[in-house]
């Protein structure tokens, strides 16, 4: 976007829209006129043309290859589309493309293995003694976690959920503070995407479900209240059973919204600066310099974001697996 653009050519929501979203590539910066990024593969299969693997440079600026493109509007904006024997346009029967979020996925992953491996050799190799320097600061973190989180909230059987929830906890951790860094391999928003927090609220739900003692699901379907509130017509037991689903839905849209308002947040502020380009020199300088220190005082909060939303994920999920672990009075 040229800096000089008028107010009124600035569309912040979708510019917004447009850094917060997945893609089939990853956009590094412009140099010039030029475009710098990572192409990415495109893994589909056409509902007529079978499976077809290729570069996302092929569909840049709206290209066309194989029957393939990338549409920019509809439902289907920002995915790769073709046209079916009606000229309709439609998604391929199956896309396993690897797209920017689940590259920073898998690199996210790298980097928690990075983190983690070396410190379980320190501990393989060494009887115990506290280790230094990063390996000593990461224990702390641990230890506080289980030790002031997931052991309160489970109780004694507790070692046997802390692997879970240590990697959920340290998961969200490294992926709000990847999402934060504002270049390569950084920057992607991976616990802002719906899909991400769904998958994890759904591990969640199953691992309180399936951990649920008879007493638990006896308080589901069979709740101690009056017998006219169960029959005939199960009003508490369905308020329960409904219950039991709300709990990871509050997961999923906990983090996500948080996450997804920071970013948008901090990308509203840096749009300051466009948008007051054609007011004039004063205006734009005074506007910039305001937009630079909220978007730096919002990183620092976002910083502190990323650790309370992990550790708010992994309080609760504690706590619903605490509350499923009941026993009969």
């Amino acid at each position: 976007m040229p800096i000089g653009s008028a107010a009124e050519e600035v569309d912040v929501k979708e510019i917004v829209f447009e850094h917060l979203g997945d893609s089939y590539e990853w956009h590094i910066t412009n140099w010039g006129e030029k475009e710098i990024g990572i192409p990415l593969p495109v893994i589909v299969k056409g509902r007529e043309s079978g499976w077809q693997v290729f570069s996302s440079s092929r569909l840049h600026h709206g290209a066309e290859y194989n029957g393939f493109y990338i549409t920019h509007e509809g439902a289907y904006a920002g995915k790769v589309v073709e046209r079916n024997a009606q000229g309709e346009e439609v998604r391929p029967a199956l896309d396993l493309s690897l797209t920017k979020n689940a590259l920073a996925l898998l690199i996210n992953s790298a980097v928690l293995l990075l983190i983690f491996l070396p410190l379980a050799r320190w501990y393989r190799k060494t009887e115990y003694t506290p280790p230094k320097g990063f390996k000593g600061a990461v224990e702390v973190l641990l230890l506080d976690v289980q030790e002031e989180l997931i052991r309160p909230c489970i109780g004694e059987d507790y070692k046997r959920y802390a692997p879970y929830l240590l990697t959920v906890f340290f998961f969200i951790f490294i992926n709000n503070l990847m999402g934060l860094v504002p270049f390569f391999p950084g920057g992607a928003n991976v616990t802002g995407n719906i899909a991400v927090t769904l998958v994890l609220a759904f591990c969640t739900f199953v691992v309180v479900n399936v951990s649920g003692t008879k007493e638990y699901w006896k308080e589901v379907f069979w709740p101690e209240v009056p017998t006219w509130l169960k029959v005939p017509l199960p009003i508490m037991p369905a308020i329960e059973l409904f219950g039991v689903f709300t709990k990871p839905f509050a997961l999923m849209i906990r983090l996500f919204a948080n996450i997804m308002a920071g970013h948008s947040v901090i990308l509203g502020l840096i749009c300051l600066i466009f948008i007051t380009a054609s007011m004039g020199t004063a205006i734009n300088a005074g506007m910039s310099a305001l937009a630079v220190v909220f978007s730096i005082f919002m990183n620092l909060v976002e910083l502190l974001v990323a650790y309370i939303q992990a550790y708010v994920f992994t309080l609760l999920s504690a706590v619903f697996i605490g509350l499923a672990k009941v026993k009969a009075h």
